[in-house]
């Protein structure tokens, strides 16, 4: 199998389900620190300041719009909170996992 960071996203109209349990704790394994909360993924990155933080955020952002998939994002100071889940089908698929991968990618 491709590595999650090497794949590209689909993107869904809606109209499929959600992710099951078991293929998203497979694909979290392939994540550094990402943790289900509902029906989203969640990671906390931490940097030395504000504006360590907000170029992690445009990087991120290059992602999103490159794969047509974006993340929220909500920025405290030198702290940047990543959510994902896909909200056409109000759960998980394949390109939240993708997008974080990618995302993981960045880190330092």
């Amino acid at each position: 199998m491709t590595q999650l960071s090497q794949q590209k996203c689909v993107p869904c109209e809606g109209g499929v389900p959600p992710m099951g349990g078991q293929e998203i704790a497979e694909h979290l394994k392939e994540l550094r620190g990402w943790t289900k909360e509902g029906n989203k993924i969640h990671k906390l990155f931490v940097f030395k300041n504000f504006k360590e933080a907000m170029v992690f955020v445009n990087k991120i952002a290059g992602i999103a719009e490159s794969e047509g998939h974006h993340p929220d994002i909500s920025i405290r100071y030198s702290k940047v909170d990543i959510v994902l889940w896909t909200h056409a089908i109000d759960g998980l698929s394949l390109n939240d996992f993708i997008v974080a991968a990618k995302i993981d990618s960045l880190q330092i």
